[in-house]
């Protein structure tokens, strides 16, 4: 059954995306996906389930164990005009192709002065939260949002995972799409054929980009991507509780990012509290307050304030509810921000 048959539908994040993948393989014959076991399986986390029995081995294709080999294939194919869906089974897995992604996917375009474009989206299931060995919980995202010619975005709920997947295959550039495995079974209603029909595919990527504010607040603004948004939320519910007004907003893109959105808020709410999973150290609110910090200097009340990550290799599973930002950590930073 097509995904245009189907209506509203409470769904998981796993779901959604799966969802926005047929909807990209059913609109354009040149969308083809690649990975390890994402076939017959239906991928690790079955996100790619049934894919491959709908649209045949030469669009859903199991690749080998060789992430240099699927990022590479993926970088003739995009040559060739075909808009490839890599999958990284793991994030720690991405590294094998960092070399790939980072020295020949984001420099082409660049390097053939906007003659070539190379739409290739790589799909990366990061961060914790589900008592992983080494190499399965990484948040890699800084690394390559670092890299110039590479846009890096992660949904936090259903329905924008089914709206960003699609987005992210219609753009003309490379995209790093970042799925926070913790939240694949998170549920949200969705009218799939309203969010279809609502998306803007012509190449325009503006909205992929756009950051949300998703509860408005008046004293102190936590900016938040991927598997930390709600997180926040639970943070901005407790603390209304106790008298302040906290406005969350949902990044949901690390590279470009939205400064205009978060600007404009810290500017209202003159404090900033980012949150994220990966190590705080050179990290993604290490831009973010340094950037809303030379812009809201005049409008700041306290110090822009980072919840994440130690730097530290990520933790073995038993003790990984030590290292992730939880309540209680991005609570305390709300707490120190309105002391000032």
């Amino acid at each position: 059954m097509s995904a245009s048959a189907i209506g509203t539908q409470r769904i998981t994040m796993a779901k959604a995306i799966n969802l926005g993948l047929r909807r990209a393989l059913e609109r354009d014959e040149k969308v083809m996906l690649m990975g390890q076991d994402i076939g017959a399986l239906g991928g690790v986390f079955r996100v790619t389930d049934g894919l491959q029995k709908d649209f045949g081995e030469e669009r859903v294709v199991d690749s080998p164990l060789a992430e240099s080999g699927i990022i590479g294939t993926a970088i003739g194919l995009a040559l060739a005009g075909y808009r490839p869906v890599c999958e990284i089974q793991f994030d720690g897995f991405i590294f094998p192709g960092y070399d790939q992604i980072t020295t020949q996917l984001a420099k082409m375009h660049y390097r053939s002065r906007g003659r070539l474009n190379l739409p290739v989206v790589i799909r990366v299931p990061f961060g914790g939260g589900i008592g992983a060995v080494e190499h399965h919980s990484e948040s890699p995202e800084a690394l390559f949002a670092h890299t110039p010619g590479l846009r890096v975005v992660s949904p936090a709920n259903p329905a924008d995972a089914f709206t960003m997947i699609q987005q992210a295959i219609a753009s003309p550039d490379p995209v790093l799409f970042f799925e926070p495995k913790a939240r694949y079974w998170d549920k949200a209603d969705i009218d799939v054929r309203a969010a279809g029909q609502a998306l803007d595919l012509g190449g325009d990527t503006v909205g992929l980009h756009t950051a949300r504010v998703v509860t408005p607040g008046t004293d102190i603004t936590v900016a938040a991507y991927g598997p930390t948004v709600s997180t926040a939320l639970a943070a901005a519910g407790v603390a209304g509780q106790e008298g302040t007004s906290v406005e969350v907003i949902d990044l949901r893109s690390i590279s470009p990012i939205d400064f205009d959105t978060l600007i404009a808020s810290v500017r209202r709410t003159g404090r900033l509290v980012v949150v994220h999973e990966a190590p705080v150290f050179f990290g993604a609110g290490a831009e973010i307050a340094a950037r809303v910090t030379e812009h809201c200097f005049y409008s700041l009340q306290a110090p822009v304030l980072r919840v994440g990550g130690f730097h530290v290799p990520y933790p073995v599973a038993n003790i990984e509810e030590e290292y992730l930002p939880n309540l209680d950590r991005v609570l305390h930073a709300i707490d120190s921000a309105m002391a000032h």
